[in-house]
């Protein structure tokens, strides 16, 4: 089984993607250790001295004011989180899950949170173990970070709440007990620790960009079979074209798809057949390279934002100081899920009317919904529809989240971020837009089927092979949701990349 270290400073998204998806187990690094150790004694002098240090030595919020004693220090952290746990709705993905505890683990690493060894230590022995507390995946305004879905983290730590251990859902108490990892106590400044920061938003954000940069290869090569299904033209990929405007994602798509058309029988040159063809294929360069610029401006916020220390207040102890700052905060992470969202919404918007050219006659002078016998057979009318349905429900969901904010804790935070809701959008959005996609690359391939295959590219004959070992040529009406499914699960599980980027080198 793979390892990932983490010292709070180093973490990649692929990392995230290993402890998420494929199990990784979870390490300190020494000097993690180590700093982790010295900033919690800074909160212990601080605490012996009583010295009035927001978050330490006082109550959270509006209750900043009121100061609270050392022997009360233990009442007032397990209070914090048990009164925080509010979130609702349905419960998290379980690789989300593990990727919330990896980040935040990753972010107490740092040094500068003021958390006991002991108990980080148990965080992360709940991932390695496989413990995964029910986080309702509603309920977080985006600041002070994530506070009530990370509450439900800690509840588990105490011995509350739920969690899911082995497949099965049960009492936090019980999944501890049953992983041999032992429940704790908080003590001065833990539970604030453990809960004031990003981690929710990111590590769905973090996994939605990684899927996202994925789907943009994909993207690339079925827009290549549906430009050999229409006989596009493909001097418009020219890289004279896109050398004097270069920016990067445009000129990359253009690379992807005269790579995966290499060879291709199907495509034609300017004035073959015609002068030019309609945007969504002489343009897709630009309009896909966009989206995967802005995609990786995303993936760029995401790394900085994962090695990042989120809480409050900071305990500098080089400086000797314990600044109450605002690195909670989710918004350069609701701004960029917002955006990550709507370069997403593109690139399923594109793909719609991409199949509306391959199903309209007039359009692609192909049988009418790439359908032989049609009136008989409705073909692929209705997964048109279906596609329609996905596009116009990304537009509703490309509303940006971070244009909103309400004030809470009696206006002392009266600026929130809705980064969370922002990343839980963009994570939908990606659903609906291999959805999309899926559908497209079914009807790719039907039309190349009904166009006749004269050969096609390097690349794209690897994905057209891959995609009619699971569903064959349509010749007569067929139960078609069976179909976008297996399209579906091949473009989910990234096979068609891979065998795409055998053949022909790595796509951008």
């Amino acid at each position: 089984m793979g390892k990932v270290v983490i010292d709070g400073n180093s973490l990649k998204i692929e990392d995230v993607v290993n402890v998420c998806r494929n199990n990784y187990q979870v390490e300190l690094s020494a000097n993690a250790m180590d700093n982790v150790v010295k900033s919690r004694e800074v909160v212990e002098q601080y605490v012996n001295n009583e010295k009035v240090v927001y978050g330490i030595t006082t109550g959270f919020g509006k209750f900043s004011d009121v100061v609270i004693s050392k022997d009360e220090a233990k009442t007032l952290q397990r209070n914090l989180i048990i009164s925080h746990s509010c979130g609702v709705g349905e419960p998290l993905d379980e690789e989300i899950v593990r990727g919330v505890m990896l980040l935040r683990a990753n972010a107490l690493a740092k040094g500068y949170s003021g958390i006991r060894l002991e108990t980080l230590n148990i965080l992360i022995e709940m991932v390695n173990k496989g413990v995964h507390p029910v986080i309702p995946e509603k309920g977080s305004l985006g600041s002070s970070g994530d506070l009530a879905p990370l509450s439900h983290i800690v509840l588990v730590m105490l011995g509350e709440g739920e969690a899911f251990y082995n497949g099965a859902r049960m009492s936090g108490k019980k999944a501890m007990e049953l992983a041999n990892i032992p429940t704790i106590e908080l003590t001065s400044k833990e539970g604030l620790a453990l809960i004031n920061g990003t981690q929710v938003m990111t590590a769905i954000g973090a996994l939605t960009v990684y899927d996202a940069m994925n789907l943009s290869k994909m993207s690339d090569i079925i827009a290549g079979l549906t430009v050999e299904a229409l006989c596009g033209i493909v001097t418009a990929f020219d890289e004279n074209v896109h050398r004097v405007r270069p920016h990067q994602g445009q000129i990359n798509t253009a690379r992807n798809l005269l790579r995966v058309l290499q060879d291709s029988n199907m495509t034609t040159e300017q004035g073959e057949i015609r002068v030019q063809d309609a945007y969504v294929l002489r343009c897709l360069p630009q309009i896909h390279g966009a989206s995967k610029d802005a995609i990786e401006y995303v993936k760029e916020k995401v790394e900085i934002e994962i090695n990042s220390a989120t809480d409050n207040p900071l305990i500098f102890r080089h400086e000797d100081k314990v600044i109450s700052g605002g690195n909670f905060h989710g918004q350069p992470m609701a701004l960029s899920f917002d955006f990550l969202g709507i370069a997403l919404a593109e690139l399923a918007n594109v793909s719609e009317r991409r199949l509306e050219r391959l199903v309209n006659p007039a359009l692609s002078e192909l049988p009418a919904f790439l359908v032989e016998k049609g009136g008989l057979n409705s073909g692929f009318m209705i997964v048109q529809y279906s596609a329609a349905s996905l596009v116009s429900e990304n537009k509703v969901l490309s509303h940006p989240a971070s244009v909103d904010s309400i004030p809470s804790s009696a206006n002392q935070e009266d600026h929130v971020s809705m980064g969370t809701i922002a990343a839980r959008k963009a994570r939908n959005i990606l659903d609906n837009a291999r959805k999309v996609l899926s559908m497209e690359i079914l009807a790719a391939c039907q039309a190349i089927d009904l166009r006749g295959n004269k050969g096609l590219g390097k690349g794209t004959l690897v994905a057209y092979e891959l995609v009619r070992k699971e569903v064959s040529k349509l010749e007569d009406d067929r139960v078609m949701y069976i179909d976008i499914n297996k399209c579906e699960s091949l473009l989910k599980s990234n096979i068609i990349i891979e065998k795409v980027e055998e053949s022909i080198g790595e796509l951008n």
